[in-house]
């Protein structure tokens, strides 16, 4: 496993990338598998995915000289991602509940067992029967924070809302996920 403190930080490999394009790998290899689950949560699909993920990263290596420091270099990004997400699904889908869908499936690397990936597996089941039925706004926050592994800080930058709103709008997410999918397993 990578000792994080010998890794540079965001801040050195942004200075590097900003004067060498080469340099921006770094940063690439750093947040390409986050941006991929999330933009895969957002899109549902893989091929759609691996566009947007690139186009994400296009974007940020065009736009870095204008990347100023000022919040995380990850909420910078995953705001490129959420705008080229939002702009795929405006072009193409009617139903934002889709992206879930495609995550059912995926195989829970940590499973031991089986019965482990069906109880797994039942309840991303229940969990998609309930993910319609959240707000839009909570649905977003979710997914950044579970999909896209942001803090809440840096979830706060991209959806442009205050840390205490965002903690909010996770915790009412998770307690109404919480209570749906208990209802369902009532019944």
């Amino acid at each position: 496993m990578n000792n994080p403190q010998s890794e540079p930080d965001d801040g050195a490999l942004i200075e590097a990338a900003q004067s060498d394009p080469d340099a921006f790998d770094a940063l690439y290899r750093r947040y390409v598998t986050p941006v991929y689950r999330y933009c895969y949560a957002r899109a549902g699909d893989r091929a759609d995915a691996e566009d947007l993920t690139a186009q994400t990263f296009l974007a940020a290596m065009e736009g870095l000289s204008r990347y100023r420091g000022q919040g995380s270099f990850a909420a910078w990004l995953f705001g490129i991602a959420r705008r080229k997400c939002a702009d795929h699904h405006r072009s193409r889908y009617a139903s934002p509940g889709e992206p879930l869908d495609a995550a059912v499936g995926m195989p829970d690397p940590f499973a031991p067992d089986p019965e482990r990936e069906a109880d797994h597996n039942d309840v991303l089941d229940r969990i998609r029967l309930a993910w319609p039925h959240l707000s839009p706004d909570r649905r977003e926050a979710l997914t950044l924070r579970f999909w896209g592994g942001l803090k809440v800080r840096e979830i706060a930058a991209v959806m442009r809302r205050s840390e205490g709103a965002v903690k909010m709008l996770l915790s009412r997410a998770i307690a109404d996920l919480r209570k749906r999918c208990l209802d369902e397993e009532r019944v």
